[in-house]
């Protein structure tokens, strides 16, 4: 039997309200189980727990710290977690700054946003740039021949466009880091641990970063190391976490049963990773179809699909369920508003480097589309009958 996504659906309640969701890009439904996590944490953060006679706040910090481990299959000893994303980026680039010194080599990419790149420009680096294919927004791992040497100590980049839904080779090119250098290899694996199982023994990278709240989770995020000996090696003034009072009490709590949701997305799979690697599966089925149906409207473009500037190639590359696209002669905003007028939500493109590079400016905007795990083949054709109408 296949991914069930009838039945995934009943994981969230918030889905009964007539609205189709292809907005999990921005901003994701968030399951019941995970609701129900975050509610009776904060009914209980503040109380003293029989065990330890401590605040539970610390214990549900430690549970959460253990759960992330447990999905992504390392030691909970070398899991950070944070409100965010930026906040963790800014203090381990001030953490750096002992590692990264005297012009040492950083290599960034041209297909991150400045909230990536920006803290890590702030160090004592000589900086060199990797960059996108601008006909389909993929990170070629061979230029990393050229940008990576016996100087560089910092290697930074995403493993999947967040508007794109492009995959990075990461394996590929963190072999060719290790290879030349002794660098630190950063993998913002958020947009494809939101839909794919993440093996980090196969990518092999020094840190992983994780927005849980892009999953359906709390709105918490998680830097995890390779291990733990990588710490003596920040600046020890500058501590990587907030103390477990200054965290967001109660939303800590969802973690655990974020886990536990992702793992129930197919209740014959024994693990998480079992679990994700099923709807994977499905998704790439649902993905193929969105992409065939927006392909067969003339007036459509999808941005790094559609086009002699992607070339034949484009389709058969990996891709999680997101894409962006542009309907010649409508302003995205009128798009919008028509997908909105059918309860369809989905997303004016924010600003972007690679979209800008790409032309997406010059088009009149884009729209972007991210699929979730109770997504659907009748969503789909909903979504392409009312693009035919405009088009």
């Amino acid at each position: 039997m296949g991914f069930d996504v009838a039945r995934v659906r009943g994981l969230y309640t918030s889905l009964g309200d007539g609205w189709t969701y292809l907005n999990a890009h921005q901003i994701p439904q968030v399951p019941e189980r995970v609701a129900s996590g975050v509610a009776a944490a904060f009914r209980t953060h503040a109380q003293i727990s029989e065990a330890t006679s401590m605040p539970i706040a610390v214990e549900q910090l430690e549970a959460a710290r253990e759960a992330v481990a447990s999905m992504v299959g390392t030691e909970p000893a070398c899991v950070v977690l944070g409100p965010t994303r930026q906040f963790l980026v800014h203090t381990l680039a001030r953490g750096l700054g002992a590692f990264v010194r005297r012009q040492a080599g950083v290599v960034l990419s041209r297909a991150d946003a400045g909230w990536l790149t920006a803290p890590f420009r702030t160090l004592d680096g000589s900086f060199r740039w990797a960059e996108p294919d601008l006909g389909t927004g993929l990170l070629p791992d061979w230029q990393y021949k050229k940008l990576v040497d016996g100087a560089t100590r910092l290697v930074v980049l995403s493993a999947a466009h967040p508007l794109l839904g492009t995959v990075a080779p990461v394996g590929k090119i963190v072999d060719t880091v290790r290879q030349r250098s002794r660098a630190w290899v950063l993998v913002d694996a958020t947009s494809y641990a939101a839909y794919r199982p993440l093996h980090l023994d196969e990518w092999e990278a020094d840190i992983v970063m994780l927005d849980l709240g892009e999953m359906g989770g709390p709105q918490i995020s998680a830097m995890i190391f390779r291990d733990t000996s990588m710490f003596p090696r920040l600046d020890r003034s500058v501590p990587l976490e907030l103390p477990a009072s200054s965290l967001p009490h109660g939303l800590l709590g969802g973690v655990p049963n974020l886990v536990r949701h992702l793992g129930n997305l197919d209740e014959k799979a024994p693990s998480v990773v079992e679990a994700m690697g099923e709807m994977a599966k499905f998704h790439k089925g649902l993905l193929d179809h969105l992409i065939e149906s927006l392909e067969g409207l003339s007036a459509v473009h999808i941005v790094g699909i559609s086009g002699d500037a992607a070339g034949h190639d484009a389709l058969e590359l990996d891709r999680v369920p997101r894409l962006t696209f542009t309907v010649t002669g409508v302003p995205a905003e009128m798009v919008h508003r028509r997908l909105v007028d059918n309860r369809l939500i989905t997303t004016v493109s924010p600003a972007d480097p690679l979209l800008d590079a790409m032309g997406v400016a010059e088009a009149g905007g884009s729209i972007t589309i991210g699929l979730s795990p109770f997504s659907t083949y009748y969503e789909v054709d909903q979504l392409t009958r009312v693009l035919a109408s405009l088009a």
